[in-house]
């Protein structure tokens, strides 16, 4: 933990310094207004960490009040320093070909000039990105498949992902998830981790979650809720998140499965961030766990990150996972593509699996997204063949 927070400091310092150098390059600062913004920007790189510690020691009035303005800045950070280093290379390609034809460069590629163009666009992203963060989408999939009888009816199941319940995604945001949910008429309700999120106190984190876990637990489900462990569980304290978890209804899945009556088995691995924290390793690891999954059901398999190793491909028909919020706010996605070549969306295996990466539901950090809207994921999994005699 201290690598990461020591990495992540001198990351987002360093989007701050080259910020704040872009502008002194076109701005003349007084010493009075150079000392508020310098003070603002450490204020701003340092706010996620006062925001844990205040979380960690019980101060939510205050986590919240930090909470608010240092993430939607460092929302707004990260877009405008986007936009800066684009309009960076672009000068340098565009003065390299002025300096061939000895002419100047364009008035609109000037450095204040792309600075103030920067600083507007940043601004409208950034409340557009707010706006799209609450418009929660609804992404269908149907899937046919001939473990299901025929005259079997489907199954309807309804995924949410990172919904991140903390100080920022509280029962307003999470009313529009479920509102969602609920219009879909879910059979079966799947969390494909990071449900949770922030640092729970051991006293007070159902106490916290009470009026969100009734809420989630009130969504009718003939089926089931069922959920499998993210990153953040973890990082939130694991055993209090999955405390709350199992309040909000859902069964936990835990490198285990469960085999429903109407020709479905649903089986979850916990996410690897037991390693990062020092956990004792699962005592059943994901290929031994899909191997011994009863044969003829349509094994639907979830798991928080959206990697599939090739020993386990042909062992599930679809998995469903999240983790990566489709970058949440672009271009985070091309990073994110990078480290996961299945960012989002429904892609084909080997051996007829399938597997879909969520969105996301709710928001990590900034309250924003952008270009990234958030989903929730109906998958409807239908018998190939329709009941004799049906139209």
């Amino acid at each position: 933990m201290m690598l990461f927070l020591i990495t992540f400091l001198m990351l987002y310092g360093g989007m701050h310094c080259y910020a704040y150098i872009r502008f002194k390059e076109s701005y003349r600062f007084s010493r009075r207004s150079s000392i508020i913004i310098y003070s603002w920007l450490c204020f701003t790189t340092i706010a996620p960490v006062l925001v844990r510690t205040c979380e960690v020691n019980n101060l939510d009035r205050i986590a919240k009040a930090i909470a608010w303005p240092g993430f939607i800045w460092m929302g707004f950070i990260f877009i405008l320093v986007s936009i800066l280093l684009t309009f960076d290379i672009i000068r340098l390609i565009a003065q390299q070909i002025c300096r061939l034809k000895k002419s100047t460069i364009p008035y609109l590629l000037r450095t204040n000039i792309t600075v103030e163009i920067a600083f507007l666009l940043a601004i409208g992203i950034t409340i557009c990105g707010y706006m799209e963060a609450q418009d929660i989408q609804t992404n269908k999939i149907t899937i046919k498949s001939d473990k299901l009888s025929p005259d079997s009816p489907g199954i309807r199941v309804v995924q949410i992902s990172d919904v991140h319940l903390g100080l920022i995604i509280r029962e307003d945001r999470l009313n529009k998830m479920l509102q969602v949910v609920k219009e879909s008429k879910p059979d079966i309700l799947v969390s494909t981790g990071d449900l949770i999120d922030g640092r729970l106190s051991l006293q007070d984190g159902i106490k916290n979650y009470e009026k969100m876990i009734a809420m989630i637990a009130a969504v009718p489900t003939p089926l089931g809720k069922y959920a499998v462990t993210g990153n953040h569980e973890y990082f939130a304290g694991l055993q209090q998140s999955l405390d709350i978890t199992e309040a909000a209804g859902f069964k936990l899945l835990r490198n285990s499965f469960i085999t429903l009556p109407n020709g479905i088995t649903i089986s979850g691995i916990d996410d690897p961030a037991w390693k990062r924290m020092l956990l004792p390793a699962p005592a059943i690891n994901e290929e031994v766990l899909l191997k011994s999954l009863p044969t003829g059901q349509f094994h639907l398999h979830l798991k928080h990150r959206p990697t599939v190793p090739s020993e386990v491909e042909g062992l599930f028909d679809l998995q469903l996972s999240g983790h990566t919020h489709r970058g949440q706010i672009f271009p985070f996605y091309l990073l994110t593509k990078y480290q996961f070549p299945i960012p989002s969306g429904t892609t084909n295996l080997k051996n007829g699996t399938k597997i879909h990466v969520s969105n996301g539901t709710g928001t990590w950090g900034p309250p924003i997204r952008f270009l990234a809207p958030p989903e929730v994921t109906i998958i409807d999994i239908i018998p190939t063949k329709a009941p004799t005699g049906s139209n």
